[in-house]
């Protein structure tokens, strides 16, 4: 099942705020309710709650497990779009900088050229205007925040995402970064398969 998920929903339930919400209106929860007899985990990969566009779940086990390897083996194609702050030098790149959490300060994440894995993201530019530019992002590997922290990072790109409080965006309603195109082999018919969301920014 491909989901266009909203920003600011989650796409796993998260751990209960004492006082506040319990976090567990999710898109695995939503769609369990949806296909009752789904079965198994469900969850393939993660998007961001700031972060909005394609998801892919499995419905039972065997799809689950079928997607999960080939997100790992690297057999998916993944791109977003985001708008930064600022404007590049150059017109496309690549940014490979290791991450890891920042243990005192989660959930961000931190550059570590010791202890952190490998992250490598592909960049171009789509377009550009007075204080942004809009850019096309291929995640060669899936880092929780890589994008976000590949594009905001002095030794990365050094251009925050709009909208990002973790990272140093400037304010806007929301995170600007949209999971625009998701390809991968359908685990039933071993077709290859393209699904694509319009930008809502």
């Amino acid at each position: 099942m491909v989901v266009d998920k909203p920003a600011g929903l989650l796409s796993v339930p998260g751990k209960p705020v004492p006082g506040g919400p319990d976090n567990q209106d999710c898109v695995a929860a939503r769609i369990r309710a949806r296909f009752p007899d789904a079965r198994g985990p469900l969850t393939v990969h993660r998007l961001d709650m700031e972060t909005s566009g394609l998801l892919v779940l499995g419905l039972d086990p065997e799809a689950q497990r079928d997607l999960s390897m080939q997100f790992e083996q690297r057999r998916v194609g993944k791109s977003y779009v985001a708008l930064v702050a600022g404007a590049p030098s150059e017109a496309a790149g690549r940014i490979s900088l290791p991450l890891r959490p920042d243990i005192e300060n989660r959930p961000r994440q931190i550059v570590d050229f010791v202890h952190g894995r490998e992250a490598i993201t592909d960049w171009s530019v789509m377009g550009r205007a007075d204080e942004s530019t809009r850019l096309r992002l291929e995640p060669l590997t899936g880092r929780t925040h890589q994008l976000r922290l590949h594009l905001s990072h002095d030794r990365g790109l050094g251009l925050p995402i709009v909208g990002d409080r973790l990272y140093g965006g400037p304010t806007a309603p929301r995170l600007m970064l949209h999971a625009a195109f998701l390809e991968f082999t359908d685990p039933e018919s071993g077709r290859r398969i393209s699904f694509e969301s319009a930008t809502p920014f």
